[in-house]
């Protein structure tokens, strides 16, 4: 007989182990705290120059109400669920999500590691995504509640007209508009695109519903998402005392929650940039002076962004290898 010789047959590449690519996501938030930190050197070293000289005890008040920040937010994502979520590991992933939300554009990060997180704690994924759209729902009626207690009790504090370019009222509203035209197109041509949406809808009714019917989880959620802008406010207010920034303390939260809701549809990274922009405009609006309300906002983003940056990423790494998220 004679030996037939089979051709060997290419070998195929080696799929990349799981344990390889956690160790990647591991150490990818370093490298783009790195990379943030490089772009922004001059806003650092201007913010941290201002903090030299600013009043210690109310830099405290403001790194305090800045920690609480996320135990506020650990608070509301356990409200916005009704099983009992371990709590440890839930405030260690709202410090985390932080330094995500400052690395990829407003919003995606902490909703994308709150949304592993929920699905690794044993919630079906429609209705963990139910609960981060109850979340962003409730925070977003806590922050514009708050702000429309404050205009309606200081009314002449600040003026709004300045916090948006002149002429930008009208096209924002047709652009608004149109979206949603689309949208409403949309869904009505696409079958299969309303028949997920009506069934995710439904999910998130249920969700809230069930969440309502316990006063414990209503009171964590509702509290929660109004302490968290509270929160932050009474942060920029401490940094403006230690600065000696010549506002009223209600004027300044007040600017502070105009300028973060006028800025919430601008697609950057934690705000980076159009926040520190709307601060200083709306503390000038206040009646702040130009030179002193840009110290303010830039010591301000030192302790609440740049500080808690690089422990949160190193947090977040740790979350990804403990396969807590």
């Amino acid at each position: 007989m004679t030996a037939v010789q089979i051709p060997e047959l290419p070998k195929l590449p080696r799929r990349l182990p799981v344990r390889r690519i956690r160790q990647i996501l591991c150490l990818l938030p370093l490298l783009l705290v790195t990379v943030v930190a490089v772009e922004h050197r001059s806003v650092l070293a201007e913010g941290f120059g201002h903090l030299r000289n600013a009043a210690w005890p109310w830099l405290l008040v403001a790194a305090s109400a800045t920690c609480l920040t996320w135990v506020a937010a650990a608070l509301t994502r356990q409200g916005a669920v009704v099983e009992s979520l371990p709590k440890r590991r839930l405030v260690a992933t709202q410090f985390a999500a932080g330094a995500a939300n400052h690395l990829l554009p407003t919003g995606l990060g902490a909703s994308a590691v709150n949304l592993r997180f929920m699905t690794v704690c044993g919630l079906p994924l429609a209705r963990s995504s139910a609960a981060l759209a109850l979340y962003l729902l409730a925070e977003s009626i806590g922050r514009l509640g708050l702000l429309a207690a404050l205009l309606i009790a200081f009314p002449d504090a600040l003026r709004l007209g300045t916090l948006l370019p002149e002429g930008a009222v009208g096209p924002l509203l047709l652009a608004v508009a149109a979206a949603l035209v689309v949208a409403a197109g949309v869904l009505a041509w696409v079958r299969r695109l309303r028949t997920a949406v009506l069934s995710f809808l439904r999910t998130a009714l249920g969700e809230a519903r069930s969440v309502h019917t316990r006063p414990a989880r209503a009171l964590a959620l509702w509290g929660g998402s109004l302490a968290f802008p509270a929160l932050q406010a009474a942060g920029l207010v401490a940094v403006g005392q230690a600065l000696g920034l010549p506002v009223p303390p209600a004027h300044m939260a007040l600017a502070y929650l105009a300028a973060t809701v006028a800025v919430a549809l601008v697609p950057t990274p934690g705000g980076i940039g159009s926040v520190e922009a709307a601060l200083i405009v709306a503390l000038v609006a206040a009646g702040g002076p130009v030179a002193v309300a840009t110290a303010v906002v830039l010591a301000y983003r030192i302790i609440t962004v740049w500080l808690p940056l690089l422990p949160g990423a190193l947090t977040l790494g740790a979350l990804v290898r403990l396969k807590v998220i």
